[in-house]
């Protein structure tokens, strides 16, 4: 039988599929890219809010409709488990978030065509990293994720994922270090590094931060053109790590540290630190000289009245970052902040996030004129139709930032390095000619 896999969530979840792929493809199990070709297709699903629910519940009914005989990975099951299947009884498998080395044994049975339906989802989820599997990568490209730890300790007032996940698990440095040489070797040249929260990286395996020991190791393999590490932690930014970031040279100076609000009494309610972001940010860019900030934000939290957004909305406008993304609060059952007072319309929170990110746009045009005239190391990642080069920098992840488009006299590889001399801005992407 051919398999197929529909991906769907953050890159965290992008790796699992992966692995999934690979413990199949080490199993003998055939593979294929084209869910209309497939006779079984396994659909790893996100739940972190309700329209990501709706989107994985659409395609598990698209495929189901479709006559494949379909498998639930990840979030959903392990959130709904047996709801789920009583809403879509024609499932023929599940697995939950920490199960995935139990495909192989799903997959069988539904091959053996006893017609049984198969669901391993464990009620609490404890995420071990299949460490002897080699990935099927679903993106080949100059850059690829690497995920360093799964699960949270943290409790924060509006999320599911240490239900969905367990608690934080670190990998061993060693595994990692040799998974990213495994990937360099393929001709991957930016490693990004991923966990729920990364800079929380070694507390419970090392019982101390070992993020700054794990990238001046990472920084030592030849042929790795850039580090990035995305989803720190406020109380886990130490003059360790910022240290590591600003004296390493394959550690781009980019640092990527969900906020989420700065009203102290909203922050209290979201059970995030309360302290001061504004002497964060201010000691980030003293320590880590040219570094891009980038932050996301949550409008519309229970109890977010006009005086708490106008707080947040001047505190983005003093601290100018970066790179930013706002969100619109989504109300999930099961958590803290779905039991508080003082849920906010839908129009409102629309209106709060219109207006934050247009109040962004704005940062960001004055953010991104500054690169005019300079030049820029910029990897290559692909082409326009019409021959232009999709280039980024440093100061962007894949995905979540700007890219930088470049005319070229030569032609140029995906994962090559190039200078770019930038010749224009907008309010997101840089335009240059490669030199």
């Amino acid at each position: 039988m051919k398999i197929a896999l529909i991906n769907h969530g953050c890159a965290k979840n992008l790796v699992d599929s992966e692995l999934i792929l690979g413990i199949l493809a080490e199993k003998g199990h055939q593979i294929t890219l084209d869910e209309s070709d497939a006779d079984i297709v396994i659909v790893n699903t996100c739940s972190f809010i309700h329209d990501a629910e709706k989107e994985s519940v659409q395609t598990l009914l698209r495929m189901v409709d479709a006559g494949k005989k379909v498998i639930a990975a990840g979030c959903l099951p392990q959130k709904h488990n047996h709801y789920l299947k009583d809403a879509i009884p024609e499932l023929s498998g599940m697995i939950g978030t920490s199960d995935i080395k139990e495909i192989v044994k799903v997959v069988d049975a539904i091959s053996s065509g006893d017609g049984e339906y198969t669901g391993i989802v464990n009620k609490n989820p404890e995420y071990h990293y299949p460490e002897n599997v080699e990935r099927q990568q679903i993106t080949v490209g100059a850059s690829s994720y690497l995920k360093i730890g799964e699960g949270c300790n943290y409790r924060c007032g509006y999320c599911v994922i240490p239900r969905l996940r367990g608690k934080y698990i670190s990998r061993p440095v060693e595994n990692i270090v040799k998974e990213a040489k495994s990937l360099v070797d393929k001709g991957v040249r930016e490693i990004i590094l991923i966990a729920q929260d990364t800079s929380s990286y070694g507390l419970d395996l090392y019982h101390r931060q070992a993020l700054p020991e794990l990238l001046e190791q990472l920084n030592g393999i030849e042929d790795l053109s850039w580090i990035r590490f995305m989803y720190a932690y406020p109380t886990q930014m130490t003059d360790e790590l910022l240290d590591a970031v600003a004296k390493l040279d394959k550690v781009v100076k980019y640092v990527d540290i969900p906020l989420q609000h700065s009203h102290p009494k909203i922050l209290e309610a979201m059970k995030r630190p309360v302290m001061d972001y504004r002497e964060l940010v201010n000691k980030i860019r003293q320590k880590i000289p040219g570094v891009t900030v980038r932050t996301s934000l949550i409008v519309g939290y229970p109890g977010e009245g006009e005086e708490e957004f106008e707080h947040l909305y001047n505190f983005v406008k003093d601290v100018k970052f970066d790179r930013m993304g706002a969100f619109e609060y989504s109300r999930e059952k099961g958590t803290y902040s779905d039991k508080l007072k003082g849920h906010i319309s839908s129009k409102i929170k629309k209106q709060r996030r219109d207006k934050l990110m247009k109040l962004q746009q704005v940062i960001s045009t004055e953010c991104n004129r500054k690169y005019i005239d300079n030049i820029l190391p910029c990897i290559v990642e692909g082409y326009t139709d019409d021959g232009v080069v999709i280039m980024r920098s440093q100061h962007d992840a894949p995905e979540v930032d700007g890219l930088v488009y470049a005319s070229s006299t030569r032609q140029v590889v995906p994962g090559d390095i190039e200078n770019v001399k930038i010749t224009n801005s907008d309010e997101y992407d840089l335009f240059g000619e490669i030199l």
